[in-house]
Formats: C-alpha cells, structure tokens, sequence
C-alpha cells in the first residue's frame, strides 16, 4: 500500500496548483481521501476530503480548493487556485477505510500517509 503526493511548488499569491495523490496497492474508490497540511510551527490540519461521491473542505479554503478522484488513474486530486501566501505547508494525503463523514478531520481514522509535497505561496 502506497501513496504518492507530488505537484507541489512555489507559486505567487492568486496563482493555482493541482496536487496528486496517487495510490498503489489498493483501489481508491473503496477508501476515503484526504488531504491534510501542515506548516512550521503549526499543527497539521485536514483540508479536504473525498468519498462515494461525498467532498469536505475547511473553512479556509472553501471556494478556492476542489477535490476530485479519477478511478481509472487511481489518483485523487486538489485543485488550488487563487493561492494565498497562508497556504504554505506541507501537503499530505492519506487513506481512511471509514470514518463518520463529520469527522473527517480526525487524523486517527487514516492509516496510510503519503510523503507530503511542499506548497509555498510568496511574491
């Protein structure tokens, strides 16, 4: 079982990202995906979330973010846009064999992280 975060970057303030979250090992469509962030000296915080069809996101990026799955590339998905420099951190996605939706948040229920890829909003 694996997962593989990538697309992160530095971009400017107002510019987009599409990070990836590819899995190996297991079929995404039969787990919950999340992405989580972390930035220095912060704790790590969930962003969004993805399953049967069933999307979250954190206040903070609500209309900016998306969160999608492609099942015949077994990746998930999530499209920044309008980035602020409050965005940088460390991306992380990881797998939730099942939660409560509402707690989607909660780090406890994923057993699987991927490596995380670095997001840095700055002029």
């Amino acid at each position: 079982v694996q997962l593989q975060a990538c697309g992160g970057g530095l971009v400017q303030p107002g510019g987009s990202l599409r990070l990836s979250c590819a899995a190996s090992g297991f079929a995404l469509d039969d787990f919950g995906i999340g992405w989580f962030r972390q930035a220095p000296g912060k704790e790590r915080e969930g962003v969004s979330f993805i399953n049967v069809g069933r999307k979250f996101y954190a206040d903070s990026v609500k209309g900016r973010f998306t969160i999608s799955r492609d099942n015949s590339k077994n990746t998930v998905y999530l499209q920044m846009n309008n980035l602020k420099p409050e965005d940088t951190a460390v991306y992380y996605c990881a797998r939730a064999p099942r939660l409560p939706f509402s707690l989607w948040r909660a780090q406890t229920y994923y057993n699987y992280w991927g490596q995380g890829t670095q997001v840095t909003v700055s002029s």
